[in-house]
């Protein structure tokens, strides 16, 4: 399946969320179907939107977060799968596009490509809940169930290594930065 599927489908149970993205492809097409204040695009630092959007899940609880994850970035911070079982806020929905490659940065491939298995790790880690989806209609069944529930879930979900034809987006990284801040300020003053 193309991410870019992927995330069409899944895009109407995120636009009301707050969403934290790895840098690149992921944050490029997310973008490209509609930016919302409080959609993050956690550029240059990847491996970093999972403990982010943890950050994010404890300090507001009320709301849920999804972060939107890529396999060389968790790869790259595969601790943080022990941090979130550790802390399992029921808010939090960590989907992990595994394409098997660093295609935002040349196209490498990663473990996944010789077989490291990203759902077996998070279920060995103690994420409580744990699902792969490969198909569209099964990832945004795996999402919607994920959002109506209270625990703390991981989606793996394989997809081609294929991305957008331009990683441009039209919103500076300071003011993505800026917007999301006070997107949060505005929901914690709701509650």
């Amino acid at each position: 399946m193309l991410r870019a599927d992927a995330l069409q489908a899944i895009y109407p149970e995120l636009e009301d969320r707050i969403v934290v993205t790895i840098m690149g492809a992921v944050a490029a097409e997310l973008y490209t179907l509609g930016h919302r204040p409080t959609f993050f695009y956690l550029e240059h630092a990847m491996g970093l939107a999972s403990s982010m959007g943890l950050g994010v899940a404890l300090s507001l609880p009320q709301h849920k977060v999804v972060v939107l994850d890529g396999d060389g970035s968790l790869l790259m911070n595969l601790g943080t799968l022990s941090t979130l079982a550790r802390y399992r806020p029921g808010n939090l929905l960590h989907i992990v596009f595994d394409n098997e490659s660093l295609l935002s940065v040349g196209g490498f491939p990663t473990a996944t490509a010789t077989g490291t298995d990203l759902a077996g790790i998070a279920r060995a880690s103690g994420i409580p809940q744990v699902e792969e989806a490969d198909t569209p209609k099964r990832l945004k069944k795996a999402v919607t169930d994920a959002l109506a529930g209270e625990t703390l879930t991981t989606i793996v979900s394989k997809v081609e290594a294929v991305g957008p034809k331009s990683f441009h987006m039209d919103l500076p990284l300071l003011e993505n930065r800026f917007q999301f801040k006070r997107a949060l300020e505005a929901l914690r003053r709701q509650e």
